[in-house]
């Protein structure tokens, strides 16, 4: 009941991680403005065909071949995607024809998305995009059906624990950064036996990786935390890898379990409740998508960091004692190869420091 992301950004997104060079929307100018913005941040030129009234009556197959070849004389670019929107799907336009007709020296990828691909669900998206780079021979089948296997099990995640549950979630920006905070690191100074649970998604790990980006030592020099984290760098395409390995050279704590790649979330998640299930805990800290871990299976004082002010409320219900929220975790990532400031982690790092008053 409330509003979620698009079929249309996540083909989008989908198509950054691929490294295409240029996308064009073959639609209105406003369509997915704010993601076609930002993604010029991640060195990504996002394009439009700028449908207008006639365009919607007349079709716009010629003024997508004139962007197409415009695009690449610009840019001179060795793979582009091309992205339909609601207006250009709904009256039936042919991305595959125009991409033949322009007959350009580099790969396209069409992708024939809208606003209500499948159920809506934004994963819909990005399965469009893998199933079209197959067929344009940009990945091999068997990546694709391993990253459309984690999209369906995320669509899973987010329809029975999440914000696609069906009803409508006020925003809530959850508990104080700075009391959460607090608990974290007296739990590490009493002795406690700590355990944090990075399970991000993609580029938004540069954020999430700034909670655990401290020294113990600085705490309690004799009780280092349990680290868990989805940094597999051997995992997903070359970009989601490079991600893992730039983020596992800035750490300054060894990471003790690996639990999968950067685009497994939906599943690394159990992982880690596997491997935590045996540690006698008294404290778990899950960040990035808290909601895919079974936190309703341990029976301890536990914190959830979300990018999702609608999480707060489903996170609470799951069990969690504490829940706080980051902000605009995709917007700050894009575009970086270094872990990202979080307030989270800066309110850790301040609170190390306010035990010494």
């Amino acid at each position: 009941m409330h509003p979620r992301p698009s079929p249309i950004a996540a083909s989008l997104y989908t198509l950054r991680d691929m490294n295409v060079d240029v996308i064009i929307m073959h639609g209105p100018n406003g369509c997915c403005f704010r993601t076609g913005r930002l993604l010029e941040s991640d060195g990504v030129r996002v394009l439009t065909t700028a449908m207008a009234e006639n365009d919607f009556i007349l079709g716009a197959g010629e003024k997508l071949e004139e962007t197409l070849i415009k695009a690449y004389e610009m840019f001179e670019p060795n793979l582009m995607g091309v992205v339909g929107t609601c207006a250009s799907m709904i009256i039936g336009e042919d991305l595959k024809e125009a991409v033949a007709n322009a007959d350009l020296p580099c790969t396209v990828i069409p992708v024939e998305s809208h606003g209500g691909s499948g159920e809506g669900d934004n994963t819909v998206g990005a399965i469009m995009v893998l199933d079209a780079a197959v067929e344009c021979g940009v990945i091999p089948r068997q990546e694709a059906d391993r990253q459309i296997e984690m999209l369906e099990k995320a669509t899973q995640v987010e329809k029975t624990r999440g914000m696609a549950q069906g009803k409508y979630i006020k925003p809530n920006f959850g508990d104080s950064k700075e009391s959460v905070a607090k608990v974290v690191v007296q739990a590490i100074k009493d002795g406690k036996k700590v355990a944090f649970v990075h399970n991000a998604k993609k580029e938004t790990a540069y954020l999430f990786a700034d909670i655990i980006n401290f020294n113990y030592e600085d705490i309690n020099k004799d009780n280092k935390p349990i680290i868990v984290a989805n940094l597999d760098e051997n995992i997903g395409l070359e970009r989601i890898r490079n991600h893992a390995k730039n983020i596992r050279e800035e750490l300054p704590m060894g990471i003790d379990y690996i639990t999968g790649g950067l685009d497994e979330y939906p599943i690394t998640a159990d992982a880690a409740a596997d491997y935590l299930n045996d540690k006698d805990l008294d404290l778990i800290i899950v960040f990035g998508v808290p909601h895919a871990f079974p936190i309703e299976n341990f029976d301890v004082e536990s914190v959830a960091i979300t990018d999702g002010p609608r999480l707060v409320e489903p996170l609470k219900d799951l069990g969690y004692t504490h829940v706080v929220a980051e902000l605009d975790a995709h917007s700050k990532t894009l575009g970086t190869d270094k872990i990202v400031f979080s307030d989270f982690g800066g309110m850790i790092r301040s609170a190390i420091g306010w035990l010494d008053e």
